[in-house]
């Protein structure tokens, strides 16, 4: 059994000054710390959007973590066209969210991207991290100002998601998956 899960941070936005780079950056540092993580980074400015080997990346990964903005209450086309770039990559395999946005830190968002992700037969982590009016919580530096609340919720959703990619891992290794008709 492996004990190292091989997880895709993808970034959601493409936006010219994008906050989405503050919050992968932060979430990275983070999650660079944990020895049963092995991070891997999708971007969709860099990777193409139903290129093989965007799709060969999709793949290999035992599990994702989404970081949205909330754009008019959805999530960024962009993030749309690179989830409909594949379909049997994303299947039987965990993902996790961190949102943010204003008021709502993305929330609503999230609760679309749940929706596409069980039509890709993914598990949707319950636990989430979300950064309301996020232009407040981080400095100039790419620092939280109060990252304690964060961190107690990224760990509680990287727990899940570990928990989640290593029961769907030997499930796919071992099992044969059901195809819809």
């Amino acid at each position: 059994m492996h004990s190292t899960l091989d997880i895709a941070l993808i970034y959601g936005s493409t936006r010219e000054a994008r906050l989405c780079d503050t919050v992968v950056r932060w979430a990275a540092g983070e999650i660079a710390a944990r020895r049963d993580i092995a991070l891997e980074i999708i971007d969709p400015r860099e990777d193409v959007a139903g290129s093989d080997t965007l799709g060969a990346r999709i793949e290999a990964a035992d599990g994702y973590i989404v970081v949205t903005p909330e754009y008019n209450h959805g999530y960024p086309a962009a993030l749309k066209a690179l989830l409909d770039s594949a379909d049997e990559q994303w299947s039987a395999k965990p993902v996790a969210f961190i949102s943010y946005g204003g008021v709502s830190g993305g929330l609503r968002a999230v609760e679309q991207l749940r929706l596409v992700c069980a039509e890709l037969n993914m598990v949707t982590v319950r636990e989430q991290l979300s950064f309301a009016n996020v232009w407040e919580q981080f400095g100039a530096n790419g620092a939280l100002y109060e990252p304690d609340r964060a961190r107690r919720a990224l760990a509680a959703m990287l727990d899940a998601l570990g928990w989640w990619g290593s029961v769907l891992r030997d499930a796919r290794a071992t099992l044969p998956r059901a195809r819809a008709a």
